[in-house]
């Protein structure tokens, strides 16, 4: 039987300058973003209808089967192509942590898209993808390319950065949710900061880039570590770690990253972190 799979990879946001909200209720922002090699699995196949299974370690945490991402965006790309809903089955190996500010259901949809367009042999081009996962969601378009780029506007203006090198990373989740929503309602409570694009780093190599990005910000991260304390547990524990160049959280959390200048390093700052917080979801990773 015909099947595809794909990663669905994490999104991490290398740094994240925020505007204050505009009249249609939105916040402009400007941000660096990144893929791992680490995420969720999507797998489809042929099929009578439309189902979606979701196993894997965080399965519990999503909502029910209709309200997933997955199943909007396929619907939606079905409405598009003009063939109905698509006669797929999804299985969908839920890897990454819920509320995470890393972009989970979005990539998820997006690999969605894709594995689909392949499976029903469509001719709609990645663009036309990324029309449809813009109306699941902001992060949908870059989910959806899923490459290095930075983000502008709501998030949907991107501009693909080839130069950017791997980065050696390490994710670390402290087990608490950081709804979306939540943080920016607290976010707004403050000063307004300014959705300002730095000018590029000089040179583009790990160090440079690492030092460059260490003098950006992420102007959620106070309110999300106001909401949630654990965050900023885990951003302390990541800052004691050898080898660590930069920690900050990622979107709107829970994660928080670290950058190193070797998988090496970070695959050993993983198992000591690993040993003194061993219900965090810690996992090593390349950014690029």
């Amino acid at each position: 039987m015909a099947e595809r799979s794909a990663l669905a990879p994490a999104k991490v946001n290398l740094f994240l300058h925020v505007g204050p909200v505009d009249g249609d209720g939105y916040h402009p922002l400007a941000s660096l973003v990144a893929f791992a090699d680490v995420g969720d699995r999507v797998t489809i196949t042929p099929a009578d209808r439309l189902s979606l299974t979701v196993e894997g370690p965080f399965a519990a945490g999503l909502e029910g089967p209709g309200d997933n991402l997955i199943l909007r965006a396929l619907r939606a790309l079905g409405q598009a192509a003009g063939i109905g809903e698509p006669p797929l089955a999804v299985t969908l190996d839920k890897r990454l942590p819920i509320a995470a500010g890393l972009g989970g259901g979005s990539s998820d949809a997006g690999a969605a898209l894709k594995l689909a367009r392949e499976l029903l042999g469509l001719t709609l081009s990645d663009d036309a993808l990324a029309d449809i996962a813009a109306a699941i969601g902001a992060d949908g378009p870059m989910c959806l390319h899923a490459r290095a780029a930075w983000a502008e506007g709501r998030g949907d203006r991107l501009s693909f950065e080839p130069r950017l090198p791997p980065l050696p990373a390490l994710l670390i989740n402290p087990g608490v949710a950081s709804p979306t929503g939540e943080v920016y309602r607290a976010f707004d409570t403050g000063s307004p900061a300014a959705a300002d694009r730095p000018s590029p780093p000089a040179v583009w190599d790990t160090v440079a880039v690492i030092d460059w990005l260490a003098a950006q910000r992420n102007d959620l991260q106070a309110a999300a570590v106001a909401r949630a304390p654990a965050i900023g547990e885990a951003i302390a524990a990541a800052g004691d770690l050898p080898g660590a160049r930069l920690v900050r959280m990622s979107g709107s959390g829970a994660t928080v990253f670290a950058l190193f200048e070797t998988p090496e390093a970070a695959a050993a700052a993983a198992r000591r972190l690993t040993t003194d917080r061993p219900q965090w979801w810690i996992t090593p990773a390349n950014l690029g």
